[in-house]
């Protein structure tokens, strides 16, 4: 290659590679303050994040950003490129549109303002406050509807914000998904509540179940899953989460409640999915911004997999039903792996979206779906939320909230901006049942695998065919690559129905 181009790729690389470290930064300072920062520092923590969040918006959008791509958008330079940084020069540049028109005065404020929000909800639901944090939410929903002002739409506001977390998916589209749901899921939630057999959950809420405890059996879970502890560690948090700094450090949180054991067990499964699936991206990807999940439908997929699919299968509690007993001997004294199977498959509605189970869990993401909707469109207010709440709650599912804190207070997204990230819980279940048919296919002694504990066979299966290749595939060429097919909401209705039926003898 002739020397202009080398010189003008190690450019490119270099200004790619400052942005990467930047944000993996932006990601240590954000897990610091959701697991402990000193509430006194905060505000000057969000004045950190805001300057460092403005050199890497500065950088993606600098004229030597716009004269790189230029460069290597020019098909002879293209052409001489590998296959990663041709995917790196569509990223970078499909970032800097969206970018570029927001004015970097108006970026700074909003990074400033959510870093503040997220620690400002934790406070309004510990004391159950909405007007706290109703000024913000305001403030926040205002700049994403400004935003998408600048970038432009299609049909309808929302569906930038669809696009940004799940590439190719509209309003249009979900609102069918959703349907499709509702159509068969809904008969089934009333078959359920109608059936004489109804399964004793109370073991998990009876107890006081010790958290040192709670936290080696969590511990334990996760190493067999694959989890790499040399490349992650697990906390506690408020809200469980999963951050990504590099393929090297993945960090995941849990939340434990000494009256709830199950909680914090299928969190820590749940956000175990999501980091095998960040340990696992390929190294060659490593310092890109290819180098992250394809979507956050596709990485939702993986969480919910492992923690219902796998997490709550009768093969998977055949294996580790005997480590449950050793590490909590009297407070499953005389519990069989039956009792055990059908307990942590209870389907009864839920106050708590993260508490739900799989039968009523896509109801939960409906009410958010629809809510920030009818926000982004400006057919509601944030301060009529807590009742418009609580009206949808008793629509969807036949209960009602009693207070903010286990209604609109609940979920951590807003205060973070994360609006249009709801609707990828619901397409990573289907996903998940999609690609779990795939791997049954590829495995023909699946269960038994599980029921032997072989669970790194999964793992690697997963890594070989959909964590190693990052962002260099869309959620539709990773469906179609793996299953052979387009999204299909079949195989996750055919998965429950089959399931709760034979729980409930229906």
């Amino acid at each position: 290659m002739e020397k202009g181009f080398e010189e003008k790729l190690q450019h490119f690389q270099e200004l790619v590679h400052k942005i990467k470290y930047y944000n993996e930064a932006l990601s240590v300072i954000f897990w610091d303050l959701r697991t402990g920062a000193p509430k006194k520092g905060v505000p000057s923590r969000a004045k950190v994040i805001g300057m460092l969040s403005t050199e890497s918006f500065k950088l993606s959008t600098s004229e030597e950003m716009e004269d790189c791509l230029h460069y290597f958008e020019q098909e002879e330079n293209n052409s001489k490129l590998d296959h990663i940084y041709k995917a790196v020069v569509k990223e970078c540049r499909k970032e800097y549109d969206r970018s570029k028109k927001i004015p970097e005065a108006m970026y700074k404020e909003y990074v400033i303002l959510t870093s503040e929000a997220e620690s400002i909800w934790e406070e309004a639901k510990n004391t159950d406050n909405f007007l706290m944090f109703s000024p913000y939410l305001e403030k926040i929903v205002d700049f994403n509807i400004k935003f998408i002002d600048l970038w432009g739409y299609k049909d309808n506001k929302y569906n930038t914000l669809l696009d940004y977390y799940e590439p190719g998916m509209t309003v249009e589209k979900l609102d069918r998904i959703f349907e499709q749901l509702r159509e068969r899921i809904v008969p089934l939630v009333q078959n359920i509540k109608n059936s004489p057999y109804q399964p004793d959950d109370s073991m998990f809420f009876k107890n006081c179940f010790d958290t040192a405890r709670q936290e080696e059996f969590s511990l334990m879970i996760l190493d067999k899953m694959g989890y790499s502890f040399d490349a992650g560690r697990l906390d506690v948090s408020e809200h469980p989460f999963t951050i990504g700094m590099c393929p090297g450090d993945v960090r995941i949180t849990t939340h434990y409640y000494q009256d709830n054991f199950i909680s914090a067990l299928f969190s820590s499964i749940h956000e175990g999915g999501h980091a095998l699936y960040e340990q696992n991206i390929s190294t060659e990807l490593e310092d890109t911004p290819v180098g992250t999940a394809s979507s956050m439908g596709i990485h939702e997929s993986q969480s919910r997999l492992w923690e219902n699919i796998i997490g709550r299968s009768r093969s998977f509690w055949s294996c580790y039903i005997e480590d449950l007993h050793k590490i909590f001997p009297e407070e499953f004294k005389g519990v069989s792996l039956e009792d055990f199977y059908k307990a942590i498959n209870k389907v009864a509605p839920s106050l708590i979206r993260t508490d739900a189970d799989e039968v009523t869990y896509n109801l939960h993401v409906m009410i958010r779906y629809e809510i920030e909707k009818a926000l982004i469109n400006k057919e509601i207010k944030v301060a009529d939320l807590p009742e418009i709440w609580k009206e949808k709650m008793k629509e969807y599912l036949g209960i009602e909230p009693n207070n903010d804190r286990e209604g609109v207070l609940q979920d951590v997204h807003w205060s973070g901006g994360s609006f249009g990230y709801f609707p990828s819980y619901t397409l990573g279940n289907i996903y998940s049942a999609q690609i779990y048919n795939a791997i049954r296919k590829q495995f023909n002694n699946l269960d038994e695998m599980i029921k032997n504990g072989e669970l790194t066979k999964i793992k690697d299966w997963l890594g070989e065919n959909i964590h190693k290749h990052g962002k260099l595939l869309t959620p539709a060429e990773i469906l179609k690559s793996v299953t052979g097919e387009e999204i299909n909401s079949g195989y996750l209705i055919d998965y429950l129905e089959s399931k709760y039926k034979e729980i409930y003898k229906l």
